[in-house]
């Protein structure tokens, strides 16, 4: 949600702006953070244009880890801010990053802070990517910041790719494998088919099967696919709703195979966010209240509010999240030597590579695995078409002969 407001900064200057936030509470307290004494905000209507925001759609992550790592290279050889931004933005290829770069330049012109004018764009820098630089800002790194910030999302980056790159093929081939026996039971069984319903007799099971099939596709294709793209649609609809991405993420880290993969992606982006906000100097309640956000699962997100709450009444954070299956022993363990250590950020920083190495070998496993299976169900695919079609017409002539 959009907010105008109308504030004081600490020289007395009265500045207005947009602030984007998920509530007016929320709103106030990032006005307020960022040093400004509010004098009026009120929510701003949004069009649908405005909801959709274009610029801030399809910035992929390897343009925000070169923005930060150029942005901060220019602060650290003492280029100002403002300057800086308008470098990168007469150098950047992305259109809509260019896009959002113009507007931080606005909002810094209008006496705004970096992590403010940040907040504005939360589908592009998200609250781990804020934080981060509100707190270099208050310390005077702002460079280090932004340099922990690039090499944290470029590790990220790459352990999606890993997983992105090891699921296309197998799901090449399934997709593959669906439109070809679409098209064959369109138009090749039909001729087939034909031929065993014009010799009569008792025909196998599997071949009424398939003659069914056929029948059915050949008149109502346009059904089957309706049907699928529907299916998909309400799925994806059913998993935006409360209940049905509870259920999702259940299933992702309960379900045989995939559930290590999904544990460990989710163990590793805890790890690593966690490191880097502790590094940077966030408090360590508000580090899980943001990883909460980001982590991208509302079990996990479920458990690290509660360990949040824990913690302001006096618990440990290794205190707070043991009992719970979905962090391991080894987790609770590591971040219990960080904490008695005073080295919690290290330790988590291996912890994460940890994960993110087992995630590497999980997923090497699964494709391999995946591999046979798919040729498995092509054999069977293939089978019950020789036995329940090419093996009668095969008798037939045969007999004829």
């Amino acid at each position: 949600m959009k907010f105008h407001y109308q504030a004081r900064n600490s020289e007395g200057a009265v500045k207005q702006g947009v602030v984007v936030a998920d509530d007016q509470q929320k709103a106030e307290q990032l006005l307020t953070d960022n040093g400004l004494l509010i004098l009026d905000i009120a929510l701003e209507q949004e069009n649908i244009l405005e909801r959709l925001n274009p610029f801030d759609k399809f910035i992929s992550g390897k343009e925000i880890v070169l923005f930060s790592r150029q942005l901060s290279t220019l602060i650290g050889a003492r280029v100002p801010l403002l300057q800086s931004l308008r470098i990168l933005e007469s150098q950047l290829t992305s259109k809509r990053l260019t896009l959002v770069t113009r507007d931080l330049v606005a909002s810094i012109e209008n006496g705004e802070s970096l992590s403010l004018a940040l907040s504005k764009h939360p589908t592009v820098f998200g609250n781990v990517y804020v934080s981060l630089v509100k707190s270099g800002e208050v310390s005077g790194t702002l460079n280090r910041s932004l340099t922990y910030l690039a090499d944290q999302l470029e590790k990220d980056y790459a352990l999606k790719s890993k997983v992105r790159s090891a699921l296309t093929y197998p799901a090449f081939i399934i997709s593959t494998l669906l439109l070809v026996a679409l098209l064959m039971f369109k138009f090749v069984l039909p001729n087939l088919t034909s031929v065993l319903i014009e010799q009569g007799g008792e025909l196998p099971a599997v071949s009424k099967g398939i003659i069914a099939i056929t029948k059915f596709i050949n008149v109502y294709w346009w059904l089957v696919i309706v049907g699928l793209g529907a299916g998909i649609i309400g799925l994806r609809f059913y998993i935006n709703t409360p209940n049905g991405r509870y259920v999702w993420d259940k299933i992702k880290i309960k379900l045989p195979i995939i559930s290590g993969i999904f544990q460990r992606i989710y163990l590793a982006r805890f790890s690593r966010n966690l490191s880097t906000l502790v590094a940077g100097g966030i408090p360590i309640i508000q580090a899980l209240q943001i990883i909460a956000e980001v982590i991208n699962n509302v079990i996990y997100r479920d458990i690290l509010i509660k360990a949040a709450e824990q913690l302001a009444n006096g618990r440990s954070i290794s205190d707070s999240l043991k009992g719970y299956p979905e962090f391991p022993p080894i987790v609770t363990q590591m971040v219990h030597v960080g904490e008695e250590t005073a080295q919690l950020d290290e330790i988590l920083g291996k912890l994460a590579s940890f994960y993110e190495k087992e995630v590497d070998d999980k997923v090497a496993i699964l494709t391999t695995l995946l591999e046979p299976v798919i040729m498995i169900i092509l054999g069977v695919g293939v089978g019950a078409l020789i036995a329940g079609v090419l093996l009668p017409i095969y008798n037939l002539a045969s007999t004829i002969s």
